[in-house]
């Protein structure tokens, strides 16, 4: 009798669950958050999950793994297809869509614009904006900060990215992109995209109207600036990209302009808005990490104020997990994983790790003074050659923000009056929002 062999598939792909394809994509759509929590604990470091368009999808969250695909070769492992289904907003020059050599040079033409030093040019506007945000809510009274922060943002980008201080060209540019972020964030648009696919979607004709409107203007706001002769004295994001030229000496065209412009809206609007409503709540949450907030920032240190920062992004990521496609095989805990296969590096997994931090569900800012965040078990903002360009950028409008606000208004929670009525506002509070009383 000959030796039974065991399927190559089940070698080579880790264990997951059994349900149909269409099931495992509606749990992924509907909680991806509580799916990867309920398949790790099932499953172990290592499992795979089947989604439709995305297909095979393995997700790992041990620290040795994610190091190992961020330390990989570009030629390695893509990025561009995991982030596919972005295409039909971001477009194909996008550098979130990019891979090995386009991406390398995309990268290098965006990334003088997000420099450290430049970054922290912006400090002075970013202060005024947000004490101008602050100092308009309404004080005594429940307030819902989101919308507020999400004002902060956009105008941080209309400034340091498109460089629109004109009032008059503002109300029409800030209209229309917060348009697009909508259509992002429309649930129909995932509904669609599931459906359709990306590339369907691109062509769908309600999807293509709202797209073709928004890109009028870009389009209008990109040859507007091409036509001033101060470009050389301009330091936002937009003018230095029309400066800056391809390693054949070819600047960038109006498509990768434009695509790159709405690929920086995009990624570093709901991001960093999502990244301060999670700290407002966090904060509130704690009077005594608040209360040595205060006391820190009032005695000149910013220590503190970085380690709420860091302990806010581990804790509530704003993205789950960071995508990548094999180009060639690669070993991960014991399982040769095929070319073709997504391996997802679990955000939402590995900063819950309690080996990495010890009681993980717990907001503790003061984990961070001791030990600076680790290369490869804080991945807020992904890793290696793909980490997102705007960290920098994004960390200084946190700390900003967070600043006026703690320094400029005294914030508390709502106090429940009742049992009932804590019922009552937590269930009309959503769970992505934070509620304060400012005085």
């Amino acid at each position: 009798m000959g030796t039974v062999q065991t399927p190559v598939s089940e070698k080579r792909i880790p264990p997951g669950p059994q349900l149909p394809r269409v099931a495992q994509t509606a749990l992924w759509f509907s909680n991806a958050r509580r799916m990867l929590a309920q398949c790790h604990e099932r499953f172990g470091d290592i499992f795979r999950i089947q989604i439709a368009h995305q297909g095979t999808c393995v997700f790992i969250s041990a620290p040795e793994d994610v190091k190992r695909v961020f330390t990989a070769a570009p030629e390695q492992l893509h990025a561009g297809d995991g982030n596919r289904s972005m295409k039909p907003v971001l477009g194909e020059n996008s550098v979130l869509l990019l891979d090995e050599a386009e991406h390398r040079e995309q990268r290098r033409l965006l990334l003088p614009s997000f420099h450290g030093e430049r970054a922290r040019g912006y400090t002075g506007l970013m202060r005024e904006i947000a004490a101008a945000e602050i100092g308009g809510w309404p004080r005594g009274r429940p307030h819902r900060v989101r919308a507020g922060m999400q004002a902060m943002t956009m105008e941080y980008i209309l400034h340091a990215v498109f460089g629109v201080a004109d009032a008059e060209r503002l109300s029409p540019l800030r209209a229309n992109l917060q348009r697009l972020l909508t259509i992002g964030a429309d649930p129909r648009h995932a509904l669609f995209l599931l459906v359709l696919g990306p590339d369907r979607l691109r062509r769908f004709p309600p999807f293509r109207r709202e797209m073709d409107a928004i890109d009028r203007l870009l389009y209008a706001e990109i040859r507007r600036r091409r036509a001033r002769h101060d470009l050389a004295e301009r330091s936002d994001v937009l003018s230095l990209l029309l400066h800056a030229r391809h390693e054949d000496g070819s600047p960038m065209t109006d498509a990768e302009l434009r695509d790159e412009l709405v690929t920086l809206l995009v990624a570093g609007h709901e991001t960093t808005a999502s990244a301060l409503v999670s700290a407002v709540r966090e904060l509130v949450r704690h009077p005594d990490k608040l209360d040595r907030l205060t006391e820190e920032l009032r005695a000149g240190s910013d220590a503190y104020l970085k380690a709420v920062v860091y302990e806010t992004l581990r804790l509530r990521p704003v993205i789950s997990v960071i995508p990548r496609t094999l180009v060639r095989p690669m070993r991960f805990a014991g399982y040769d994983v095929p070319a073709g296969v997504r391996v997802v590096p679990a955000i939402y997994l590995l900063h819950r790790r309690p080996d990495v931090y010890p009681e993980p569900e717990r907001f503790l800012p003061e984990r961070f003074l001791e030990h600076p965040p680790g290369t490869y078990t804080w991945i807020p903002f992904g890793g290696g050659a793909r980490r997102c360009l705007g960290r920098a950028f994004a960390q200084l409008e946190m700390e900003t923000v967070l600043r006026e606000l703690v320094l400029g208004a005294a914030i508390r929670p709502v106090p429940p009056k009742t049992a009932r009525s804590s019922r009552r506002r937590s269930a009309a509070v959503p769970p992505h929002e934070a509620e304060v009383i400012v005085t």
